[in-house]
């Protein structure tokens, strides 16, 4: 993992970029070097900005069909498809991005050749990169200290990431702890920590150890293992690189006080601010005829309210009234108890059901965002009835509210509808990781993974 703007993107992803961006724009370059002709006066300068855009839009593409996953082998037809899928959709971004530059049908003539060329490229940088892939070139080596439970689960996270981003060398044991992890992967204890690290050229040390007192850690050799650049990481930081989330059962509050991240200064605020009226405000005047067809099939097929109208919990725990389009009979809690929806609801309309799905429900909480009470990207904002059993049943609950709640977020993409105390417990260790991590990009990266998400129509109910 490689950290970026303060988020963690693996070596093999950053360097697909890298390499494939460049790619990309000496592809255009070279194929527009043919047309100069056509192009009375046509800089260097002109031309290199719209190497720029051709390259951004076939990447951003590239990203959306979810490609950018270099360490996984997707089988030769299917990678093909959606590889053939992303330049063609790179290629209509790139031809509605050159209207912003002079001359822009000259440019948009060489997009049909710098796509193919594209798409010939991309498949051999691809290959290039999953051979090495293979070889374990890019591969972290990793040791984890301990054997017992937790030993197993960070074990069992190694083995689902791709073989590019690490590899488990075994298990150094610590005293007075059980063994739940396959005996011919534990390292003997005839040499120490330090030795076996040297041996076994490990990267890293995992401690999978929650009970750290009364000596039971080899403190003086993991000092020495960090002092000659092995990297040493606790369980919630390793949770936190490897799932993108913040495990509430291993987290201290000592670790949230001391720990890097959530910052909250004027300067994040301001550039979020901006970041949200720009974007919730392109975002309505683009969606108002969607907006409108939603209010008129909803009046066509229950009648009004069209507007649905719910207390939510937000910024600092004060209530605020949240907008959306109403999905559901009008007597949906006519006993005056709230309820999570769940799958196959019947209290959902059939039209209600469709713009759930589309997340077209979801639109007039432009308006919240606009207003100040919400933000485009954050933890979504719950019911006070909900809030109140949560925050008593899981710890650190009440930290989601630190930020103001999102019409998206990280565990929006990253997990499916929440519907009982597990899935929120869940949600949460997503929202305190974004909580810790939040920037501008990774608004951006939630953006581009949210758009990819109502397309397949994923978690919606």
């Amino acid at each position: 993992m490689v950290l970026i703007f303060n988020q963690r993107l693996s070596l093999v992803a950053l360097l697909e970029l890298a390499l494939g961006g460049a790619a990309l724009f000496v592809i255009f370059g070279f194929v527009m070097s043919h047309h100069a002709a056509m192009v009375p006066g046509g800089s260097t300068q002109v031309f290199g900005s719209a190497g720029i855009l051709f390259a951004a839009s076939q990447l951003l593409a590239f990203g959306l069909v979810g490609l950018l996953r270099a360490g996984t082998s997707d089988r030769l037809g299917s990678l093909t498809l959606r590889l053939l899928v992303s330049t063609g959709l790179g290629a209509v971004i790139s031809h509605f991005v050159f209207d912003l530059l002079p001359d822009a049908h000259l440019y948009q003539q060489s997009i049909p050749q710098a796509a193919v060329m594209s798409f010939a490229a991309l498949m051999l940088l691809r290959g290039f990169l999953l051979s090495g892939v293979q070889r374990n070139v890019f591969s972290r080596r990793i040791m984890v200290l301990g054997t017992g439970a937790d030993a197993a689960a960070v074990a069992r996270a190694i083995g689902s990431l791709p073989s590019s981003e690490a590899t488990l060398i075994g298990f150094y044991p610590v005293s007075s702890q059980s063994r739940s992890v396959p005996s011919d992967q534990i390292i003997p204890t005839s040499m120490s920590l330090e030795e076996a690290v040297a041996r076994t050229r490990a990267h890293e040390v995992i401690v999978a150890v929650r009970e750290q007192r009364g000596g039971s850690l080899p403190l003086s050799h993991l000092l020495n293992c960090r002092l000659r650049g092995v990297r040493i990481v606790d369980l919630p930081g390793f949770y936190e690189r490897v799932t993108g989330e913040v495990p509430v059962d291993s987290l201290k509050s000592s670790w949230m006080i001391y720990g890097d991240g959530f910052r909250q200064d004027w300067s994040r605020r301001f550039v979020k601010r901006v970041f949200d009226l720009l974007a919730a405000s392109v975002l309505l005047v683009l969606t108002l005829p969607v907006m409108a067809l939603a209010a008129l099939a909803i009046l066509l097929e229950s009648g009004r309210p069209l507007i649905f109208r719910q207390d939510r919990v937000g910024l600092g725990g004060k209530e605020f009234t949240v907008f959306k389009f109403r999905s559901m009979r009008t007597d949906a809690e006519r006993d005056g108890i709230p309820k999570w929806a769940t799958t196959a609801d019947p209290r959902i309309t059939r039209v209600g059901r469709f713009i759930r799905r589309t997340r077209i429900d979801e639109l007039p909480q432009l308006f919240n965002v606009l207003r100040g009470e919400m933000s485009f990207v954050g933890p979504r904002p719950e019911r006070a009835y909900f809030v109140e059993q949560l925050s008593e049943q899981i710890p650190f609950y009440g930290a989601r509210h630190t930020v103001k709640p999102g019409l998206t977020g990280w565990a929006q993409v990253r997990y499916c509808y929440g519907a009982s105390v597990d899935d929120a417990i869940k949600k949460l260790q997503f929202d305190l990781y974004y909580i810790k991590n939040h920037t501008l990009f990774l608004d951006i990266v939630i953006l581009v993974k949210t758009i990819r998400v109502v397309l397949k129509g994923e978690g919606a109910r």
